[in-house]
This record gives structure tokens, sequence and C-alpha cells, in this order.
């Protein structure tokens, strides 16, 4: 049998020592002083302040042996409390493990209003209008940034030797050609599965002719412009908030503004540009490997040469399509890019910004691509 010891009596452990003189009253602390003990001894020192004719007190500690911060913040409110009272409340003889802990707590904090008002609701409908507004702002913000955007390009159509076209090519480079295996290999992946899970439902009507027709329109209507955008936004997009961000933080947006350089017009331009120049051939370059894939499967499964699939393919394939497609991918670079920029120039402070608005710039760019594919979707079905 396991007996239970009794758990210990911490009001034992500190003493008070009262010395009243007149209106001055000494208090000689002694012992450990910590949360286990806080009520018993704060309760100790309201009956102390509530003596009449007490004016100075004095609370000594040259005999404690511990104290834990919530010990001191209770010190430091009964001080306070006393001020209140129009008694003049001293802490004397502190070692330095006391004034550690004192150090740790601020004055100014205990009577300055919380961040949070205690009244807050925090009612499903104050939260919504509570995102609403948050999500108001952040467009009005985007429009805002959009609109200096047009203004930097058009000064920049006026002045084409202002545009730094070495940046162009280098980021044309980061997103556009380090970019071509990942989106190869998604888009042989993505033609792969379509063609296989076509192939278990349309042989079962006998109709296995038109799997290569099925993955060539999904391919290059809807998930070549849709994938590759979703990729580079994850590549390229966070890489260019993380390196705006990095440069607010670093002060190098200022030092360039300081020096005459529009930071719009010399940070984001040039990536804007060589987004929507690489991601339009990064798109068609995802279909041809998506249509691949499916050759892969309807060769091997569904005893098809591969003459025959490239001209089933080639039959479903219009000059509409091709162009809508390219269209769709500009305009989808084209925000992935400015998404990153904006994100870029909101940081304010730290690391923590940074990491911050670069996973807002993903977040907020793929579901900005998700929007635009559905109008984009809807125009075009009319547009025919």
């Amino acid at each position: 049998m396991i007996s239970e010891s009794p758990a210990p009596d911490w009001s034992k452990r500190y003493k008070i020592e009262v010395v009243r003189n007149g209106t001055d009253l000494s208090l000689r602390l002694a012992g450990e002083f910590r949360l286990q003990n806080l009520t018993a001894f704060k309760r100790e020192f309201d009956q102390y302040f509530r003596e009449k004719g007490v004016l100075y007190v004095v609370i000594d500690f040259s005999e404690i042996t511990y104290i834990d911060s919530a010990a001191a913040l209770a010190f430091i409110q009964i001080k306070k409390r006393a001020a209140t009272q129009n008694i003049d409340c001293s802490l004397i003889n502190l070692n330095d493990e006391s004034k550690g802990i004192l150090s740790v707590i601020h004055d100014d904090a205990l009577t300055r209003p919380p961040i949070k008002h205690p009244d807050t609701d925090n009612s499903v409908f104050s939260q919504i209008g509570q995102s609403s507004l948050f999500i108001a702002r952040d467009f009005i913000s985007f429009m805002a940034f959009i609109g200096e955007l047009v203004v930097a390009m058009a000064y920049t159509i006026r002045h084409p030797q202002s545009l730094r076209v070495k940046d162009i090519f280098f980021y044309m480079r980061r997103a556009g050609v380090d970019g071509l295996p990942i989106v190869g290999l998604i888009g042989l992946l993505t033609g792969l599965i379509i063609a296989f899970m076509s192939f278990l439902q349309l042989k079962q009507l006998g109709a296995n002719i038109y799997v290569p027709a099925l993955v060539s329109f999904a391919m290059l209507k809807e998930l070549g412009p849709l994938m590759t955008a979703i990729l580079v936004a994850g590549r390229s997009g966070s890489a260019y908030a993380a390196e705006i961000g990095t440069m607010v933080v670093n002060e190098e947006v200022d030092a360039l503004a300081t020096m005459g350089f529009d930071p719009i017009r010399f940070l984001a331009i040039p990536k804007i540009l060589a987004t929507v120049v690489v991601v339009p051939i990064l798109t068609i370059y995802s279909v041809c490997f998506g249509i691949l894939g499916g050759m892969i499967i309807g060769v091997t499964s569904l005893d098809l040469t591969v003459s025959t699939y490239f001209t089933q393919s080639i039959k479903t394939i219009k000059v509409f399509d091709i162009a809508t497609s390219l269209v769709k991918a500009g305009v989808f670079a084209a925000l992935i890019a400015a998404i990153g920029c904006q994100r870029g120039f909101q940081v304010r402070a730290g690391a923590q910004d940074v990491g911050k608005f670069t996973t807002s710039a993903v977040v907020t760019a793929i579901f900005l691509i998700v929007v635009a594919d559905s109008v984009f979707a809807i125009m075009f079905y009319y547009m025919k």
C-alpha cells in the first residue's frame, strides 16, 4: 500500500515581524514568498495597511531566502495600493536576486489599459465583421499598390532606359529556367493521373479513343495554367515577398528612396515583367509534358500508337484554346508577382513579419488565381 505524503504548508515558510512606532510601520520579512503562499501573506499585509494612523511603511527584504515573480508582482501591487491610501511605502535591503525579479515587472503596465477591452464582443457575428473589415482594408491596400504599379509601368514605357534589363533576365532565370524540372514533373504526373482515371471510366463504354482528347483538353484549358501558376506562386511569389521584406527590415528600401530611386519601379517592375514573360512559356511546357504523360498510359494501357494518340490530341486543340490559355497564364503571372511584391513592402519589423507576409503572399496568390480562373471560365464560355 502506497501512502501519499501530505502537501507542504507553504504558509509556514515565511515570517513577518511587525514593529509599530507611532505612524511608522516596519515589516521585516523572512523565509520564502512564492505563488503557493501568495494569498496568505497578501491577507496579512491588508490587515497591516488597514491599521489607523499608519503613514509610513518600510518593508525589509534582508532575510528573504526566496521570492518568485508572482510574489514580486504582489509586492509591487501592495506598494501601489499604499500610495492610493496616502501611505508612503518603501522596499529596502533588496538582494541581487530580489532586484532581478522585481526589475522584470514594469510598473506602467499595471496601470495601462488592456490591449483587448474586457467588454469586447467575441460573438461569431463580431468576428465575421472584424474579418470582413480586415479583408476590405487588405483589398484597398492591394488596389492602391496596383495603382502605383500602373504609374511605375507607364513611366517605364515612357523612359525605357530606366528599365533594368539585367534584372529581368535574372528573374526570368529564377522563375522560369530554374522551375522547368518541377513544372515538367508535375505536368507529366498530372497527365498520367488524368489518363489513367479517365481510362478506368471510359473503358466501360468502349470509348478509350477519347482519352487523348480528354487529357489534352483538360491540360490546355485548365490544369496546365492552374498548376503552373500555383507552382510559380509557391516558388517565385514567396521569394519576391521574402526578398523585398528582408530589404525593408534592413532599411535598404528606405536607402533607395533616399537616393532618389522609386522602390516600386526599381524592385517590383523587373519581377513582374519577368514573371509575365516566363509563366506562359512554363504553361505550354507543362501542357506538353501532361500530354506526354497521357501518351504513356495510352501506349501502355490503351493499345494506342504514338501517331494515333497525337492525332486524337490535336483534333481537340484549337487556336482559341491556346490563346485563352496563354492569356490566363499571363494574368496569373501578374497576380502572383504583384501580390508577392506588395506583401514584401508591407513588412515592417523583424524576421517574424517576413515569414508572416511570405506565407500571406502564397495563400493570397493561390486564392486570387482560383478566383481569376473562375472568371475566365465564365467569360470564355460566353465569348465562344
